[in-house]
Formats: C-alpha cells, structure tokens, sequence
C-alpha cells in the first residue's frame, strides 16, 4: 500500500484518516458564510475544507434532469441549480485559500471544467474529482498533468470504468491517487451505503489508497464514517454545513460542526484502542500473567521418592510454580523432598 502526502498530512494504510469536509457550495455564494464555515471546518477537527468550483454553462446543458430528492431539493434541472451557486470566481477562491491558510486547514476544491483546473492548481496541495467525471478523459489528463496528488470518488463506477480512470490518470503523469468508494445518493439510504465496497476497492487495487465519500444522513454517534475508516478508508469524505434544517442543495445530508467533533472522538477513541497489529504480551499483563494463570499442584501430600501421577495433581492459580503446559513431563518424575497437599511444584523438586 503506497503512502501519499495530502496537503498537511502523511497518510497511510494504518494512519488516522485524512478528513474533507465538503463544504461545496453551502456557502450559498456568501464570502462570510464561506470563511464562517472554514472555521467550524477547521473547530471540528477536520484536515481539509473543500469547495465546488463550476459554472453553470459549462458544467451542465440546459436539458439536464435533475437526479436528487426533488422533495429535499425542488429544483428540477441541474443547469438552474447550478446557477444558483456558481457566484464565486478566481478572486474569491484566492480568498478562501487565503483564510484557509490562515486558520492551518488545507484548501481544496473540485473542479467542473478546464478552467477551473487553470486557476486552482496553485491554490490547492492535491485534486480531488468528483465521481461523475471520472470518466470525463480531458479533466483527468489535464488534472494529472499538474503533477499533483489525486483523490478520485468512484460513485456509480464499474471497475472496468475505475481500471480506465487509473490508467488515464497514470498515462498523463499522475503517479499518487486515492480512490474513494461513494453512493451516489442525495441522500443515501443506510442500505445503500455498502461499505463493504471500500474492502472490494482495497482488494482490487491492492497498491492505493482507498477511501470513502459519504452521502448518508449524519447519525447520532457518526458511526457510519467510523466504520468506513475501520474497514480500511483513510481519506474520509462528507458534506459539511452550517445549518442542517437549511433547504435545499447539499445542507440536508450534510455533518455540522458537532457531528464532526464527534466523528473526530471516535477517531481519537479507536486509535488509542487500536494499538499494535503483531499479537504479544503487554507490560502492563505481566502481573496477569504471573498470578492469574495456573500452576501445577498437588492434590494430595507426597513423601520423598514417591513418584507422581496424573491422580495426583490439578492446576491452580498463581502461576509461580511448574506451568501446566508442562503436564506431561510432570507425570512420571519423583519428588526429592516431602511436600504438602496444595503446594505448588517447582522444578527443583522433581527428580
């Protein structure tokens, strides 16, 4: 499992995870809220604050459907969703890199179109893509020609699909990425989130780093990004917002700052007890060790020369005597001096 450095973190298959909250477009083209929720991001915990960077006109035609909760969010063509939220432009991403900057949080955001790539490469430490391009070839060539780490969500992908994305991406000069396991579901039902998936993209790509892009709705103990990180993801991923009661866009399925504080507990919680992989013997058993396993001892009294049989012994607590591992080499020996019913034998003892 190769190693990647992303942004202010080295990351690795048995490192803490590294954290995105997406903030997307959350903001709702407010600077304040931008910088506000760049905050909460970096008060909660999290690695990266990320952002969406598109322009309605080049990101969608005007006869694309929309493919989310209409309930949740009405607005039924991606190209006037889009538009409601593309206010921000080089000058402002600038500025919330910035602020990022400022607070020791790594700025990221998605890029939608070529443009976008242009004048974010400087300002972000790696690319992440989102899963509906990942078969979009000219955005991969042009991402992994800036030569720069790449984080790829692979939402609704075969791995026929993944195993082409990779290949362009390595063609064209990439040589770090991490691929993230995601449902492309707004919001994701828990039965959808199959997580088990992030073990397939571990198996099937045994040399890179997996991770997971989360659209479920937050749960009370954020146990869902948790268990993504116990299977194996290491780049954790999920929408991030100020207000969750908020309507519309991504604010309904999106973690505000307590959810990500508690996220960030039970990191810290599972990494503390997580500890080694190698199975052995901690200082702190070695008491346990010496007085709760067993010794062997005699049931009955034995005079000198008597020899011992199996009828003769038990095993008991502590284990300041002859183990019992060693049982059989003890049947059969004599004992050199009297000893009492309940002792417990010693080597120098036998005969």
């Amino acid at each position: 499992m190769k190693d990647m450095t992303l942004g202010r973190r080295h990351v690795s298959r048995d490192s803490r995870p590294y954290v995105i909250a997406e903030i997307g477009v959350n903001h709702e083209g407010s600077m304040d809220i931008a910088r506000r929720l760049i905050d909460l991001c970096k008060e909660g915990g999290a690695d990266a604050a990320k952002f969406q960077t598109y322009k309605a006109d080049r990101i969608a035609s005007r006869h694309s459907p929309a493919y989310w909760d209409t309930a949740k969010e009405p607005t039924t063509s991606q190209h006037k969703l889009f538009q409601k939220y593309d206010m921000f432009g080089p000058d402002e991403y600038v500025a919330l890199a910035d602020h990022c900057r400022d607070v020791e949080i790594d700025f990221l955001s998605t890029p939608f179109d070529s443009n976008a790539v242009e004048f974010l490469d400087p300002l972000v430490p790696f690319h992440k893509i989102a899963s509906a391009d990942l078969t979009n070839v000219p955005l991969l060539r042009q991402v992994a020609s800036k030569g720069k780490p790449v984080v790829l969500s692979t939402g609704a992908s075969t791995l026929g699909e993944i195993d082409t994305a990779v290949f362009t991406l390595k063609k064209a000069g990439c040589r770090d990425f991490a691929l993230l396991h995601c449902v492309l579901n707004y919001p994701c039902p828990n039965e959808n989130a199959h997580l088990n998936m992030i073990r397939g993209l571990r198996r099937a790509y045994p040399d890179v780093l997996v991770g997971y892009s989360d659209h479920t709705l937050p749960d009370d103990r954020m146990l869902i990004l948790s268990a993504a990180w116990l299977k194996g993801a290491v780049v954790l991923e999920k929408h991030f917002t100020h207000d969750k009661s908020l309507p519309g866009n991504d604010h309904y399925h999106a973690m505000d700052v307590e959810d990500l504080k508690k996220f960030i507990h039970n990191i810290d919680l599972l990494c503390t007890v997580n500890g080694f992989s190698t199975k052995m013997p901690l200082p702190d058993e070695a008491p346990a060790r010496q007085h709760a396993r067993r010794s062997i001892v005699l049931e009955r009294a034995l005079k000198t020369g008597e020899t011992i049989h199996e009828i003769d012994i038990t095993y008991k607590r502590p284990a300041h005597g002859i183990s019992p591992v060693h049982w059989d080499e003890v049947i059969g020996r004599k004992v050199r001096i009297d000893l009492e019913e309940d002792h417990i034998l010693q080597w120098e003892e036998l005969v």
